[in-house]
């Protein structure tokens, strides 16, 4: 790897960092697509390395998050048994015949599509949201939560399952799930639901991370290379999400949120069309 490379890929550990302690994901949504533009295309491989990455962008941030008082550990704790099983459910999917050797460019459009579906959702959320508050008085009733009795787990698994599955198919860390998923079923304050979506992926991470990695070398792939890539990515990614899980305390998420998504929108567009 020359020295450009190793900068650039220092770079995309930086931004991995900052957006995923700034809002709760483990930063794969940006760093598998800035990957493939900077290395070209080989999604089994960057999916193996950025879920390793993941693990060490959200233990920084759970962190910080931890020391703010964020995290709500009751959620938490439901969460995580779901999201494993999940996790391991959708690595196994990523690993069907029909995503291997030349069918990766399908995983790789599927992927693609998936950061565009998340960006179109989050555009109409924006747009429901300033409709709601224009005919609304300011009155907010409170949303569930995972008091209610009964359905606790019913909820949870609402909320786990689609994160684990996306998380282990795509390799990423599925706060793009976690975090909405939460605010809409659970009712849960967007600066908490980040905080438990980041220490969701500290499992998560660690379980997908070892099983498909350890599809990659069954599949006859170089166990190395993955690791190698974390490595360069490791540290600069660390530094990022310490900077960017102590800014989701400090900005106006919406606004950060918002450049993120134009961002997001990019690299979908260059994953669909690169699969081509």
């Amino acid at each position: 790897m020359d020295s450009f490379l190793i900068i650039a890929m220092l770079c995309i550990g930086l931004l991995t960092g900052v957006v995923g302690g700034l809002l709760g994901v483990g930063g794969s949504i940006v760093m598998i697509p800035a990957m493939t533009e900077v290395l070209g295309p080989d999604q089994h491989l960057y999916q193996a390395a950025a879920m390793i990455v993941n693990f060490f962008v959200v233990v920084p941030a759970v962190y910080q998050h931890r020391k703010a008082g964020a995290i709500d550990m009751a959620t938490v704790w439901r969460l995580v048994p779901l999201a494993l099983i999940a996790v391991v459910c959708g690595v196994a999917v990523s690993e069907l015949a029909i995503f291997s050797g030349a069918g990766e460019r399908y995983l790789r459009a599927l992927f693609g599509a998936f950061l565009l579906l998340m960006v179109l959702r989050d555009l109409w959320s924006l747009v429901r949201n300033r409709q709601s508050n224009q005919n609304s008085q300011g009155s907010a009733t409170a949303g569930p939560t995972m008091s209610n009795p009964g359905d606790g787990w019913r909820r949870a698994a609402a909320v786990a399952v689609p994160t684990g599955l996306v998380a282990g198919l795509f390799g990423i860390g599925g706060g793009v799930l976690a975090v909405p998923l939460q605010r809409r079923l659970l009712g849960i304050p967007i600066r908490n639901a980040i905080a438990n979506s980041a220490a969701v992926i500290v499992a998560t991470s660690v379980i997908g991370g070892s099983v498909k990695n350890y599809a990659v070398i069954v599949d006859g792939l170089d166990p190395y290379r993955a690791f190698v890539l974390a490595a360069v990515l490791i540290p600069t990614a660390i530094l990022g999400s310490l900077l960017g899980s102590r800014l989701t305390h400090k900005l106006p998420v919406k606004a950060i949120k918002a450049g993120f998504l134009v961002l997001l929108a990019v690299a979908a567009i260059r994953m669909i069309w690169g699969a081509g």
